[in-house]
């Protein structure tokens, strides 16, 4: 019953900056853990960027510096500064939660939004 769904990705230039959001609904859940995981085409999926329920954050290797994750109640963002074309892909919200009435964890994805940087 949980959703996510994501907005913001587009075309941009490299350089440019772009700001990801993930809106999570449906129902009764706690979030223990979200992420941003990212695909190019005849690629594996990665992930980029993890917050866990009391903050802590986790970003890959080619992103840090440059990319920053915060969750606000339901709303996930990621704030993606000095992008490179190497971070063309499908950006994929993800979310570990909680489901009553047994208290089960889930996991829940999004659809992804695309984002193209350009040379």
């Amino acid at each position: 019953q949980v959703q996510l769904v994501e907005s913001g990705g587009g075309l941009v230039q490299a350089g440019d900056s772009l700001r990801l959001s993930c809106a999570a609904s449906g129902g009764l859940f706690s979030i223990m853990s979200m992420a941003w995981y990212r695909q190019a085409p005849g690629l594996q999926r990665e992930l980029v960027a993890h917050i866990t329920s009391d903050g802590r954050t986790m970003y890959a290797e080619s992103v840090k510096g440059r990319f920053t994750i915060t969750r606000d109640e339901n709303l996930l963002s990621l704030q993606m500064n000095s992008l490179k074309p190497e971070d063309t892909a499908d950006y994929l919200c993800y979310g570990e939660m909680v489901v009553p009435p047994t208290g089960t964890l889930k996991d829940f994805w999004g659809k992804g939004t695309l984002v193209a940087v350009s040379t």
